[in-house]
């Protein structure tokens, strides 16, 4: 696997098309949540749905508007200070195990793969807010080293 050193216009696009499809099947399960329940439906499976939904669609709007920064940005409709000021990624809500032990299977691998991706996206911002400068472990360490030498 290739490491990436920059942001261009196609990663973006490969992302943000891969969020869209993904948005789409987090609206398409989570909406059977909001019909009236069934006789008999569970109350903590309900309030399960309902909560890890919630959760689900915040994540995927995050890293749709994350996407949509970037897309403006190499658009020329952000400057990239705006970008960097204005359009970072919030950090995650990671699911309640407890909860997605309530929830049918194929719903907590959905989940699952809506915070791969903001995993992923995270990590872009960061190394893009990092300009992709790469400092080694133990560089980084050396340097710790250095500055507690010089406090004294």
């Amino acid at each position: 696997m290739t490491r990436t050193t920059s942001l261009s216009r196609p990663i973006i696009e490969a992302l943000y098309n891969e969020a869209l499809v993904l948005a789409d099947e987090v609206r398409a399960v989570f909406a059977m949540g909001t019909r009236e329940p069934d006789i008999g439906d569970d109350t903590l499976v309900r309030l399960a749905l309902s909560t890890e939904g919630l959760k689900t669609t915040t994540r995927m709007m995050h890293v749709l508007a994350w996407l949509l920064n970037q897309r403006a940005y190499f658009s020329g409709e952000l400057s990239e200070g705006q970008v960097r000021r204005h359009g970072a990624l919030p950090e995650d809500r990671p699911a309640d195990p407890a909860q997605l032990q309530l929830l049918e299977e194929g719903t907590c691998d959905l989940i699952e793969e809506t915070e791969r991706l903001h995993r992923r996206i995270a990590r872009l911002d960061a190394a893009w807010r990092r300009n992709f400068e790469l400092t080694s472990p133990v560089r980084a360490f050396q340097e710790r080293i250095g500055r507690e030498f010089e406090r004294g």
